[in-house]
C-alpha cells in the first residue's frame, strides 16, 4: 500500500518579533493509494516478452520468405515492443526498491522513463517502416498473400494475449498502460495485415502490401500519440492528467480554518503515484495532527493524491517568500 505523508512545519514567533521556525509534529497516514506495478504483473511481462520474442524471428523469417513488408513491418514493430516490455518491466522492478539517501523517493520515477522511452522508440520504428513502405509502393514486389494470412493469425493470438494479460492494470498505471495499448494495437495490425493477405489472393495487387504498412504506420502513431504526451507531461513534473489543480486548491482552501493556501504543487513520483506540497495560513495556529491526517485522507479519496506535505504558516508574520504565484 502506499502512503500519504502530511507534514507540518509551523512559523512561530517569539515575543521579540523575531522569527524561529519550528519544526511541528509529523504524521504518516495509510491509505488504499495506487502503489508499484503489481507483482503479478511480473508474470505478465515474462510471458509477454517470450510471446513476443518467439513471435518476431517467425514472423520476420516468413516475411523474408514471402518478400512481405507488411509482414516485416509488423515483425519490426514487434521487436520494439520486445524491448518495451523489457524496460516497463524493469522499470516495474526498479520502482518498488526502498528509498536511500541520494533517491529519497526510491526509483519510482523510472516508470514515467519508461513510459517515454516506449513512446519516442515506437515513434521512430514506424518512421523506419513508412520509409520501407513508400519505396515499396512505386516498385511493389510479388507476395505470397498465404504466408502473409497464416502468420498474421498467429500474431492476433499471441497479441491479444499478451494484451488481456495487462488489461487489469491498464487504467492505474501509465507504464503498464503502455504495454496494454501496444499490445492491443499489434492484435489490431494484425488483423490489417490478413485483410492485406486476402486482398492480395484476391486480386492480385501487390501494392495493397505496402499500402497497408502505412496504415500500420498511421495506426501506431495515433495509439501512440496520448502515451507520448502523458509521459512527458510526467517527466517535466506537470500536474498528472485527471487531477485539476483549481479543485485541489479549493479543497485545501475549504478546510476548516485555513484563510490562505499558497505555493500548491502537485506532481507525479511514479506512472501510479501523485505527490502534493503546499503552504496553508491559519491564524488560529498549528490545527493538529488529527487535521492534517484529515487533509492527507481528503486529498487521497478525491484526487488520489496519496502523498501529501503541509506547511502550516500563522496570519500576520514575515510575509512567506514562496506566497507569490510567480516564485518556485
Amino acid at each position: 500500500m502506499t502512503q500519504g505523508m502530511a507534514h507540518d512545519h509551523g512559523h512561530r514567533h517569539d515575543h521579540t518579533g523575531q522569527g524561529r521556525h519550528a519544526h511541528g509534529p509529523h504524521g504518516q497516514y495509510h491509505g488504499p493509494g495506487h502503489g508499484h506495478a503489481p507483482a503479478r504483473f511480473g508474470t505478465a511481462f515474462a510471458v509477454g516478452i517470450a510471446l513476443n520474442t518467439g513471435f518476431v524471428l517467425v514472423e520476420a523469417a516468413f516475411g523474408l520468405l514471402s518478400d512481405s513488408v507488411a509482414l516485416l513491418a509488423d515483425a519490426g514493430h514487434n521487436l520494439s515492443d520486445v524491448l518495451g516490455l523489457v524496460v516497463a518491466w524493469a522499470a516495474a522492478t526498479l520502482g518498488r526498491r526502498a528509498p536511500s539517501a541520494r533517491f529519497t523517493y526510491g526509483l519510482r520515477s523510472s516508470s514515467i522513463l519508461a513510459a517515454l522511452f516506449n513512446a519516442v522508440f515506437l515513434l521512430v520504428a514506424t518512421g523506419g517502416i513508412a520509409w520501407e513502405a513508400i519505396g515499396r509502393l512505386q516498385a511493389p514486389p510479388p507476395v505470397a498473400g498465404g504466408t502473409v494470412i497464416v502468420v498474421a493469425l498467429i500474431g492476433i493470438a499471441i497479441n491479444g494475449i499478451t494484451a488481456w494479460l495487462f488489461a487489469s492494470g491498464r487504467e492505474s498505471d501509465l507504464n503498464i498502460r503502455g504495454a496494454y495499448l501496444h499490445m492491443l494495437a499489434d492484435a489490431a495490425v494484425s488483423a490489417g495485415v490478413v485483410l492485406a493477405g486476402i486482398a492480395i489472393l484476391a486480386t492480385g495487387w501487390t501494392w495493397i502490401d505496402p499500402l497497408v504498412s502505412l496504415v500500420i504506420v498511421a495506426v501506431i502513431v495515433a495509439g501512440t500519440w496520448g502515451l507520448l504526451r502523458d509521459s512527458v507531461i510526467l517527466s517535466l513534473a506537470a500536474v498528472p492528467p485527471g487531477i485539476d489543480p483549481a479543485a485541489v486548491r479549493r479543497c485545501l482552501a475549504e478546510r476548516p480554518g485555513v484563510a490562505e493556501v499558497h505555493d500548491l504543487h502537485v506532481w507525479a513520483m511514479s506512472t501510479t503515484e501523485t505527490a502534493l506540497t503546499a503552504h496553508l495560513v491559519m491564524p488560529a495556529g498549528h490545527p493538529g495532527n488529527h487535521f492534517l491526517g484529515e487533509c492527507a485522507r481528503v486529498l487521497r479519496e478525491r484526487f488520489g493524491i496519496a502523498h501529501v506535505t503541509l506547511q502550516v504558516e500563522l496570519a500576520g508574520g514575515p510575509a512567506c517568500a514562496l506566497a507569490p504565484e510567480s516564485v518556485v
